[in-house]
């Protein structure tokens, strides 16, 4: 897996946006205005996703490559490692998907409607 491919998958997401809201490294993920990924771009080996507590717990301890998100509420929040490690490429494609639908679930129901439409 590689940084572009992740930059695609979660642009191809619906209504998924880019910035860099903390500095000109920091790439975040949105849809509807609330963070779902982020990239260091000046450490393009990690990306952060996030996730339900429970099933963050499971990710770390099955696998190396996925920790506690440094800089980001770890209960919520796991890195992984992209370029290394022993998270396959399938699974760091679910856990996009996965912290998509994380936070879109949250989303007030007129947002959730207006993702439902342009899908």
């Amino acid at each position: 897996m590689n940084v572009e491919r992740v930059r695609d998958y979660c642009l191809a997401k619906p209504m998924a946006t880019e910035d860099f809201p903390f500095d000109d490294t920091t790439l975040v993920f949105r849809v509807m205005g609330k963070i779902f990924a982020s990239i260091g771009l000046d450490d393009v080996d990690w990306f952060c996703l996030k996730c339900d507590p429970d099933y963050a717990i499971e990710l770390r301890e099955r696998y190396a490559g996925i920790a506690g998100a440094w800089h980001w509420n770890k209960k919520y929040w796991n890195q992984i490692a992209i370029t290394h490690g022993d998270v396959p490429d399938d699974l760091i494609l679910h856990l996009i998907d996965h912290s998509y639908d994380e936070v879109v679930k949250k989303l007030p129901r007129r947002q959730r409607e207006l993702l439902a439409v342009s899908r």
